[in-house]
């Protein structure tokens, strides 16, 4: 009976995992799509086809400017095709190439090269603007968690007791940053093992200041793996925090920061990486991402909201990586095109499309497999 009961359980673990999972993805990508879609609208410019997902057409419909809305059966993605597009990701076939005279008034390719920038980089950016809304609204409705940035316990032997903290002092600024919480404490320290940080304490009404080197240390990251984090030694007795919700004003500009914190985070730690501070095993692909936005889910709405957030931002930022087939990669054909006065050749295009492709899929199977190996531990 606790056999079946066990079977059960991961049965309907993995059915809210991946319902979780498409409910987040479906609605980055929706709104990453919809960035290029309206805005190629705005310029003139025909879509041919909006997908969400990949595949075989499970519905769809046709609305009265000819655009196919359909829901693909693969739901890993998704793109927007325009009049010119060779195929999903944008790239012109050499007929279009060859006959630029005769492309009409709503074909992408024929658009003025600051016209298809926009429309390109209307994606990633409707990423960023989604995210802002996300983290907006948690901070409206829910609020900011508010732990006080004091100091209750020093571990023995951890950085913060080498350089001198004390019990009940309270960190006023880390590595520059002002602390109004634990949290941004903790949020400064993660991602920074072995950066020495300049770190300001008040002391019975003294400012004191210090330099600490967060120590990297192995944690479980929930899903039987480890993750690496920074880690100075210090901790807040104040178990159960609470929550100050903010007005509309107040919670788009904090929305607007945390997006950037997470742009700032997220390319702290890709620089790591490229550095051989960070290790490429820390990354996660779609298994790890449905892992997370199940355990999110589980936390409640709003810490789903939260994830999608954090999530929009990070596809945003992978997009304008200057790879080709990418919407950077495109940014950069086109800022190529702007200087020499003319389009990127048809082989030259074809042959980057394939570099791009090449390592786009590599980097899913490395993280795939990165998300294997965790289950594997497991």
């Amino acid at each position: 009976m606790s056999f079946v009961s066990a079977i059960a359980g991961d049965v309907y673990n993995f059915g809210f995992y991946a319902v979780s999972f498409i409910f987040v993805l479906t609605l980055i990508v929706f709104v990453h799509e919809y960035g290029h879609f309206i805005v190629g609208r705005w310029c003139g410019v025909k879509a041919e086809t909006f997908s969400i997902g990949f595949g075989r057409e499970i519905v769809g419909w046709s609305d009265k400017q000819g655009t196919r809305w359909k829901v693909g059966w693969i739901p890993l993605g998704g793109y927007v095709k325009f009049e010119g597009d060779a195929n999903a990701a944008s790239m012109p076939s050499t007929p279009e190439l060859e006959a630029q005279a005769q492309r009409s008034a709503t074909n992408f390719h024929g658009k003025a090269v600051w016209q298809r920038s926009l429309v390109v980089a209307a994606g990633p950016i409707a990423n960023f603007i989604l995210a802002i809304a996300l983290f907006s609204m948690v901070f409206a409705v829910v609020g900011v968690p508010v732990t006080s940035p004091q100091v209750d316990k020093v571990v023995e032997a951890s950085a913060a007791e080498k350089a001198g903290v004390q019990p009940g002092d309270i960190i006023v600024s880390v590595n520059g940053e002002a602390i109004e919480t634990f949290s941004d404490i903790q949020r400064i320290v993660m991602p920074r093992a072995g950066e020495a940080l300049p770190v300001v304490i008040e002391r019975k009404g003294e400012e004191v200041r210090v330099t600490l080197t967060p120590q990297a240390t192995e944690v479980d990251d929930g899903f039987g793996g480890k993750v690496r984090i920074g880690l100075i030694g210090v901790s807040n007795d104040q178990t159960t925090r609470s929550f100050e919700r903010k007005g509309l004003i107040e919670s788009l500009q904090l929305g607007t920061l945390e997006t950037w914190r997470v742009v700032e985070g997220t390319g702290h730690f890709i620089a790591r990486i490229f550095a051989g501070h960070g290790g490429a095993d820390q990354l996660g692909g779609p298994i790890a991402i449905a892992q997370i936005s199940g355990q999110a889910a589980s936390l409640g709405f709003y810490e789903l909201l939260r994830m999608a957030a954090l999530l929009s931002v990070s596809i945003g930022l992978i997009n304008l990586f200057p790879i080709p087939m990418l919407d950077g990669g495109h940014l950069v054909y086109y800022a190529i095109e702007a200087l020499r006065g003319k389009p990127v050749g048809a082989k030259a295009q074809e042959i980057g499309f394939r570099i791009g492709f090449a390592m786009v899929l590599a980097l899913m199977v490395f993280s795939t497999w990165n998300d294997i190996m965790r289950i594997t531990r497991f």
